[in-house]
């Protein structure tokens, strides 16, 4: 399991204040200043016109509060894109350059952060599962996610591939360059025996009544189901269970009043497994505010 990066909490070399704060401490820096100038020069007037917005000092106040308070935040921006969680781009390539882990061609920052992260949990020399999946995801920009498992007390290795193509069906191409990854000399432990297959595909069968508004056209309940489809062609991935309050709520398209699943029984997986939707039977019951 990579570690959660997101869970740490944020850092930052300088404090972050909201505006209002440092409009608050620039008017009272002000004021004491001409406090100040009031006990020199008595003639001056009382500071009473803060309220006006052609008040100069109002006006130049914000315009400073403004600029320091974007200063304040592209300070920390740039001091936190040094760690790898923040790091985009080119920034993060040069991160990764110590691990040393270089990007794949096309590989995008969040798949390229993933694999950083492997290649550093994977070093040790006794195979751990990272070491395995970060092999595997070097392999192919295909190659989504890889779940390595065991079975029972058996000495094999297998390792579940998951992939970006098709409802995440790896290809016999895509297989073969897995495999040759994970047991070349450099890269496999002496004593394992792996054995790459695609990830275990479990069909789900949705049903349910569906309710439209009434000035909704019937065609809604097929875009319902169609935007169900995407949103989980998103969101699908290894050991990803189908949560029915979830692809409930994709059904609530604009147009749609409610939808109340078949049965409310969530469809779980396994870690080697991938849920793929299969049919999405939608019952039009009427329509309703």
């Amino acid at each position: 399991m990579t570690i959660d990066l997101s869970a740490l909490p944020k850092p930052a070399v300088i404090r972050e204040l909201d505006y209002e704060a440092i409009v608050e401490r620039q008017k009272q820096t002000f004021l004491a200043k001409w406090a100040v100038a009031r006990a020199q020069f008595p003639d001056l007037p009382a500071y009473s016109v803060e309220m006006l917005d052609s008040d100069p000092f109002a006006i130049d106040n914000q315009a400073e509060s403004t600029r320091e308070m974007l200063l304040r935040a592209e300070i920390n921006d740039t001091f936190r894109s040094t760690f790898l969680y923040f790091a985009r781009r080119g920034n993060l390539d040069h991160l990764a350059a110590s691990v040393p882990v270089l990007r794949m061609p096309g590989e995008d920052d969040d798949r390229f952060l993933v694999r950083i992260l492997l290649g550093i949990m994977g070093r040790s020399t006794a195979g751990p599962q990272e070491r395995y999946q970060f092999l595997a995801m070097s392999a192919d920009l295909r190659v989504k996610w890889a779940e390595p498992y065991r079975i029972g007390r058996s000495p094999v290795i297998y390792i579940a591939i998951f992939s970006s193509e098709a409802d995440g069906v790896a290809s016999a191409g895509l297989l073969n360059a897995v495999r040759a990854a994970v047991t070349a000399p450099a890269a496999q432990v002496m004593n394992d025996t792996v054995i790459v297959q695609p990830a275990i595909r479990k069909v789900a069968n949705l049903a349910a009544d569906i309710w439209l508004l009434p000035d909704a056209e019937e065609a809604t309940v097929a875009r319902a189901a169609s935007n169900l489809r995407a949103a989980w062609a998103t969101e699908q991935g290894l050991g990803r269970d189908l949560v029915a309050a979830w692809w409930i709520s994709k059904l609530m398209i604009p147009g749609v009043h409610k939808a109340v699943p078949a049965t409310s029984a969530d469809v779980v997986a396994q870690p080697t497994e991938a849920i793929s939707i299969g049919s999405i039977n939608l019952v039009l019951k009427g329509r309703a505010y």
